[in-house]
């Protein structure tokens, strides 16, 4: 099941990613360091102790690899993830 998610950070900010085999474990590869330089502001307990939440935006079992790609850049638009404020998906470039 190929599928577009969005992952909501106790930092607030989202990021929106594709799975072309629809894993739940599965949660992207946004920048690290820019999650990690947010996680800094939070105080040593908070970073201790958090959640991370995973949701499915979309699915589909027979949509093209360049369906879920154009969905993917789609939800990411939607969603402003891509404005720094907001998340962290750097692509496409926010305007």
């Amino acid at each position: 099941m190929k599928q577009i998610y969005m992952i909501t950070y106790p930092t607030g900010k989202i990021y929106i990613g594709k799975d072309s085999i629809g894993s739940h474990r599965y949660f992207g590869s946004p920048s690290m360091e820019l999650i990690n330089q947010d996680f800094e502001t939070f105080s040593l307990e908070k970073r201790k102790d958090y959640s991370v939440r995973k949701q499915i935006l979309w699915e589909s079992e027979d949509c093209t690899e360049a369906e879920l790609s154009s969905k993917e850049v789609g939800f990411i638009r939607k969603y402003n993830s891509n404005n720094p404020q907001i998340g962290y998906n750097r692509w496409p470039k926010f305007m």
